[in-house]
């Protein structure tokens, strides 16, 4: 991977993060790499900012300095692009946005010598379907979730995979989940955790009405269907990656299917998934 160029984004309203994003740029500049600056990483050091989604169509690299939230944005600016993604935690948790604050520099020095991996992580291409037109699409790493938007209220959804009817579940709402997103929402509503590698995606009810019904693990290859019938419009909600999102329609189809342009993660060698479920989620302690 020969990288000319890289762009930089920061977590939002985070002056402090003025010193690294100016030792950064220095650091790659004297290397002879051409950097641009994400709207919030340039407004932080005063520089003329530049639209996220315009950096992410010009370099051969993107660092991504803040939690995992600040990750999912830049992917989804990313789009279809195969521009890998160095994630520096500067949140809370950090499951994907793995290196530390004090790493960037040894790690960036690993990447520019071909050592770190590239990790293809499934996204999942989303899509509103309205009188047989689509009226949104999304793309999510972490999951596409459907629920109320009104308080104390349950929603009827029926899911299809492949065509063949899977359920009607009456529950708060629904998660459907990549393998990265199960370590997310779907796992605080009692689904499964999946290593990155899984071909599958999870299907995630949320307080359902019924114990009968509990989350469903399907092969990445199925066409996922939702479908509510609510006459009233404007109560359940469509959310992606718990940042972008459409309010639903009585009738709306949801089609979820696996996308063909994975977010592409830089992961150090040796690090294991076991590692990163042990350090972020206490896993296997007493």
């Amino acid at each position: 991977m020969v990288i000319r160029s890289v762009g930089v984004c920061v977590k939002p309203n985070q002056p402090h993060l003025a010193g690294i994003v100016r030792q950064l740029q220095a650091w790659l500049v004297e290397r002879g790499i051409e950097v641009l600056l994400g709207a919030q990483a340039a407004t932080a050091i005063g520089s003329p900012p530049t639209v996220r989604s315009e950096v992410a169509e010009k370099v051969d690299l993107m660092i991504v300095l803040g939690g995992d939230g600040t990750l999912l944005a830049v992917a989804r600016a990313i789009g279809s692009r195969p521009v890998p993604i160095l994630g520096v935690n500067l949140g809370t948790l950090g499951f994907l946005a793995e290196t530390s604050s004090d790493e960037l520099f040894e790690a960036l020095e690993e990447v520019l010598a071909g050592h770190y991996l590239v990790e293809l992580r499934m996204r999942l291409e989303v899509e509103v379907v309205r009188n047989g037109e689509c009226v949104d699409r999304f793309l999510a790493l972490n999951d596409a979730v459907l629920a109320r938007t009104a308080l104390s209220r349950m929603v009827d959804l029926d899911v299809r995979a492949d065509g063949a009817a899977v359920a009607t579940y009456h529950a708060d709402g629904l998660i459907v989940s990549t393998p990265t997103g199960s370590s997310a929402y779907s796992l605080s509503a009692g689904g499964p955790l999946m290593l990155p590698g899984v071909e599958a995606v999870v299907i995630t009810p949320i307080c359902p009405h019924t114990l009968a019904q509990r989350p469903l693990v399907l092969p990445q290859s199925c066409k996922i269907e939702v479908e509510h019938h609510d006459s009233r419009d404007g109560e359940v909600q469509l959310t992606v990656d718990g940042q972008v999102g459409s309010e639903l329609a009585a009738g709306d189809l949801v089609g979820i299917r696996r996308s063909d342009h994975p977010t592409r993660l830089l992961v150090p060698p040796g690090r294991s998934r076991f590692d990163v479920m042990r350090a972020k989620l206490r896993w296997g302690e007493r």
